[in-house]
């Protein structure tokens, strides 16, 4: 999404901290509003936050500019002249594609900087491999680096409907695609036939690949598939989901939003090839 304009953190000292930032807090960006759009708080860290946020990370550069991350507790009040924005697209995000991919980003990195303090293996305090988000253990000399959980998400389609989930979380009348992660020792196309087995009690066939993106809630890339309807009655596992049936292609509900893969695998191959 970003391409050329996002360079990611090289070897080298880190810059000074000012330039764009990246502040999550839960889930949310606190941007800019700027005439019914968004913007980064750029310069040096927005006032009254210098008590909140002790653990800068720089992420790389944007156009040249530096870009800095860090977590905002959920109990501060985010200064004046920012506001919240959810990064979550099931939540009907208004932010802008390249505040989305940033903010993922952001969310990984800060993830990946929470969970990896102690090595795995020993217990000892880590540190940061130069030039790379690994971490390296100075006793065992053990290095791990940010984990990626791949995940599957499936449309089904049997002629002219396709079957569709949700969970009692979502919004109202909101149906989705059924989704789950991958096991160890399993390939993409057999996580994908155990889970719409699992979830919604059907059977599939040709199962095709078709798009992936990154998923940073926390850490997981989402692998996007179609494939067909093989037979079976519907049974929902009510301990993942609250809802599944079967939709006309004509007549789909609420459905999520383009920012997400399971809004671009509904509006381009829901309806029968």
């Amino acid at each position: 999404m970003l391409g050329q304009a996002f360079e990611p953190a090289k070897s080298g000292g880190t810059p000074e901290p000012k330039g764009y930032w990246l502040l999550v807090q839960d889930q949310d960006l606190l941007v800019v509003p700027d005439g019914g759009a968004f913007r980064l708080p750029d310069g040096a860290l927005p006032a009254g936050l210098e008590s909140a946020v002790t653990d800068l990370l720089w992420l790389g550069t944007l156009h040249g500019t530096p870009c800095f991350t860090a977590a905002v507790p959920k109990d501060v009040t985010p200064p004046e002249g920012l506001a919240r924005e959810s990064l979550v697209p099931m939540r009907g995000t208004k932010l802008p594609d390249d505040l989305l991919s940033l903010g993922g980003m952001a969310m990984q990195a800060l993830w990946w900087q929470s969970t990896s303090g102690f090595c795995p293996r020993c217990g000892e305090a880590t540190t940061r491999i130069e030039g790379e988000w690994g971490k390296r253990c100075p006793r065992c000399r053990y290095e791990h680096y940010p984990h990626l959980h791949p995940a599957v998400i499936i449309l089904v389609r049997d002629g002219d409907r396709v079957l569709l989930a949700r969970k009692a979380e979502w919004a109202p009348g909101r149906y989705a695609l059924v989704a789950g992660f991958v096991d160890n020792g399993e390939s993409l196309e057999g996580a994908v036939a155990r889970e719409v087995k699992e979830e919604v009690g059907v059977d599939v066939k040709d199962i095709r690949y078709v798009g992936s993106q990154n998923w940073p809630f926390p850490s997981q890339i989402m692998l996007g598939f179609v494939a067909s309807y093989a037979g079976g009655e519907v049974r929902v596992d009510r301990a993942e989901l609250e809802d599944a049936r079967w939709f006309p292609c004509d007549q789909l509900p609420n459905r999520p939003s383009r920012h997400s893969i399971a809004g671009f695998i509904l509006s381009n191959y829901a309806k029968p090839s």
